[in-house]
């Protein structure tokens, strides 16, 4: 197996940007739409995305899927072409709910659930081929490529969506819309064209006469007796729980505590998404471009970004009861900067598990990771943005309340940082990048 080289990795980052870029279509786009421009209740837009997170509990199925057959990339692209068709969906959808709420609204659970499950199979089967088929001392530089590539994806597509909607019509959108998610699965197809075939050719996924039998449920229970494995689900969760916290309070943060304007506060969610993308590059680089013959230690990298981002939100928690003159700005920097690099090295790690493990299982076990992560992502938000509702009404001070949600998410990235040693503690640390001795 020759394995992936850098211009292979960035042809699959191409495919997360593609994912990126049609999911911004449904969680963000269309979100603002229904709430904006046709006055609908936020709870709808916000219950179709906790929707699309909660079918992206079949994730290990689809990396079981993946796992059994002798090529990935199919499911990728089906994964990718299931995504697509429910963005198109949730855009008639989203239309159609204005004057029919029920039909609208019906026909949003149907798209909504189509975009999750294309978000699961394609990108649960696309992390299970990079975990297959990249170095591990390549490993925190594949998932930093493939993370900013996303997030480049998701710029890209949001500015560009943006600049042809104006001025706002259902049938601009619907074109806007169509020609976005048309534009993505066309550059995940070029993206993928011969990939696989050529860097892992000629050894097919190695399926035995045992795995050829075995069932979805005594894949997912063989896994889940793993300790490492089981070990590093539960710190997937506390940690992307903390990390998802604050996304929905952050900006309502600054305008009620540091009387920040709208576009001043949607300025201070650039500096934090700033940060997050030099950390990502920060271990990119560190953990394998200087890492020499010698995997890098990826835990260090993972402990450290959770401790970082646990000092930068109790600085957040100081700031709430001290306003006006705490360097705001600087904090959020250091918060998105801990948290970059905190994900990519947990991704980094998440693909060191994921290959070590039984051969071909790597789908199940990026299954398994990835609905934990999604559970964490669509609990997250909601917790947060409740939590600071209950703690305002019941403290009736807004600096307090958001005293408060900020200590519990530093606590809880404090206690991720303790599960991550934890879970790196137990019998495979050549995964995480460890010298073995």
């Amino acid at each position: 197996m020759a394995g992936f080289g850098w211009i292979s990795i960035v042809r699959l980052g191409l495919v997360q940007a593609a994912i990126g870029a049609i999911v911004m279509l449904a969680t963000s786009l269309l979100n603002r739409v229904m709430v904006v421009e046709y006055a609908l209740p936020a709870a709808i837009p916000a219950g179709l995305v906790a929707w699309h997170y909660a079918v992206q509990l079949s994730r290990p199925l689809w990396g079981y899927g993946s796992d059994r057959g002798n090529r990935r990339t199919p499911w990728i692209v089906g994964g990718m072409g299931v995504l697509a068709l429910g963005a198109l969906i949730a855009i008639d959808a989203t239309v159609i709910m204005a004057g029919s709420p029920v039909i609208g609204g019906l026909l949003a659970i149907l798209a909504f659930t189509l975009i999750g499950a294309g978000v699961g199979a394609a990108g649960t089967s696309l992390l299970a081929l990079l975990a297959s088929g990249v170095a591990p001392d390549r490993r925190a530089a594949a998932a930093a490529v493939t993370w900013i590539m996303m997030v480049a994806g998701i710029v890209v597509a949001a500015g560009t969506a943006g600049s042809l909607l104006d001025p706002f019509s259902e049938q601009r959108l619907a074109i806007v819309g169509s020609a976005v998610a048309l534009a993505a699965f066309l550059l995940s197809l070029v993206a993928l064209a011969g990939v696989e075939k050529k860097a892992l050719a000629p050894t097919p996924l190695p399926i035995s006469q045992e795995q050829e039998t075995a069932s979805f449920g005594d894949a997912l229970r063989e896994i889940l007796a793993d300790l490492e494995a089981r070990r590093f689900t539960i710190f997937v969760f506390v940690s992307m729980l903390a990390y998802s916290m604050q996304d929905l309070i952050l900006e309502p943060f600054a305008g009620l505590v540091f009387a920040m304007t709208p576009g001043e506060s949607t300025q201070l969610s650039g500096v934090q998404h700033g940060g997050v993308l030099l950390g990502m590059i920060v271990v990119g680089l560190g953990g394998s471009a200087f890492a020499g013959r010698r995997p890098a230690d990826l835990r260090r990298w993972i402990v450290g970004g959770c401790l970082g981002s646990a000092a930068a939100l109790a600085g957040l928690a100081i700031a709430a009861t001290t306003g006006g003159d705490w360097p705001l700005a600087a904090n959020v920097f250091l918060l998105g900067f801990a948290n970059g690099v905190f994900a990519v090295a947990a991704i980094g790690a998440m693909m060191g598990l994921a290959g070590a493990g039984t051969r071909a299982k790597e789908g199940v076990r990026m299954g398994v990771w990835g609905a934990s992560q999604a559970i964490a992502f669509g609990l997250g938000g909601l917790t947060g943005a409740i939590g600071v509702d209950i703690a305002r009404s019941a403290i009736g001070v807004d600096g307090a309340a958001f005293q408060l949600i900020f200590a519990i998410e530093a606590a809880l990235f404090v206690l991720a940082a303790m599960l991550a040693i934890q879970a790196t503690a137990a019998r495979k640390p050549a995964a995480f990048g460890i010298a073995e001795t």
